[in-house]
């Protein structure tokens, strides 16, 4: 469904993105994660035809998304991180106006309206009246309603309450199952975990790593939670203190390596009067934290560069 080889864009002597190789299948959620300033916007906009690339390749659905933008146009829905609409318009006026630039027929607007829950009064009001979780909202659903193969989406959850986002995950479900697939790019990291299968992780303008979900969690350091049973707070641990033990009053945590896990809770059983124990595995945050302070992804090893520019007014067309 996509693939990038090479992907470098540049903004002068600017890098937004450099030498980026990725590939994403049929049927995927595919997560691109990265600080602010890392590329992501840039990659995206490279995806679905807005910017060309300096150099390297991009291919969505076997086509150049510039050259053949208008082949890709009614099979890519897009919903950009800043989503700027015409205040003037209805809802469902934006809505229509968006399907006919794109030449799709729109199968799933009633439907995707209903369970977002914007109704056929909110969709006869102008835009400007919306709130921002309305306007995000309409923006979820004109990047759906053609039902297109490929889905890219930039900060998606952005002002929508936590009973739409239950909606918007069961969406995102149902794409996959399709055999559809999504591009999502979010700083909400739990979010990504529980939608993505696989993510591609971004820094400074160059490729971390990618890798699954579940294998970047299991390769991390596990959280062992303990409760003495004595009531005392903050003592020494022993061995257990290279893993930098955090109090609260008789309860402490230790971030601890996978292999290391099965030594450490022997060895606090015998030597602590432990009450209660709980050991889980990281999550994607702390994964993701983990990565980008390892040496070969810690941020001080990154060249200094200066932001890309965030506006399309801004960036070259060329």
């Amino acid at each position: 469904m996509i693939e990038l080889r090479s992907l470098t864009k540049r903004y002068g002597r600017t890098v937004g993105i450099e030498g980026l190789d990725v590939e994403v299948g049929a049927g995927e959620v595919f997560g691109l994660l990265g600080p602010n300033g890392a590329g992501k916007t840039t990659t995206l906009r490279c995806l679905v035809g807005l910017l060309r690339p300096s150099d390297g390749a991009v291919r969505v659905l076997g086509l150049d998304p510039v050259a053949d933008h208008r082949r890709l146009a009614t099979s890519i829905g897009y919903l950009p991180g800043e989503l700027r609409l015409y205040p003037e318009l209805t809802g469902r006026q934006t809505l229509d106006l968006l399907a006919a630039l794109q030449g799709a027929a729109v199968p799933r607007q009633a439907e995707l309206c209903a369970r977002l829950s914007l109704s056929g009064h909110d969709l006869d009001r102008a835009v400007g009246e919306y709130s921002r979780g309305m306007k995000q909202k309409l923006g979820i659903v004109q990047a759906l309603q053609h039902r297109p193969a490929l889905t890219v989406l930039d900060e998606p959850t952005e002002g929508l309450d936590p009973l739409v986002q239950e909606t918007f995950f069961e969406l995102l479900a149902e794409e996959t199952a399709a055999g559809r697939t999504v591009l999502l790019s979010s700083h909400v990291l739990p979010e990504v975990q529980r939608a993505c299968g696989r993510v591609a992780i971004v820094r400074a303008g160059r490729l971390v790593t990618v890798e699954s979900v579940a294998g970047l969690r299991r390769a991390r350091a596990r959280r062992i939670r303990l409760v003495l049973g004595d009531g005392r707070g903050a003592r020494p641990l022993g061995a257990a203190e290279r893993w930098s033990p955090r109090w609260d009053g008789p309860r402490v945590e230790l971030l601890v390596p996978p292999d290391e896990v099965v030594a450490a809770v022997r060895g606090l059983l015998a030597e602590q009067p432990v009450a209660d124990l709980t050991v889980e595995e990281a999550g994607l945050d702390e994964a993701f934290l983990d990565l980008y302070r390892a040496p070969d992804g810690a941020t001080g090893d990154a060249p200094e560069r200066a932001a890309a520019p965030s506006d399309p007014a801004e960036e070259d067309p060329s």
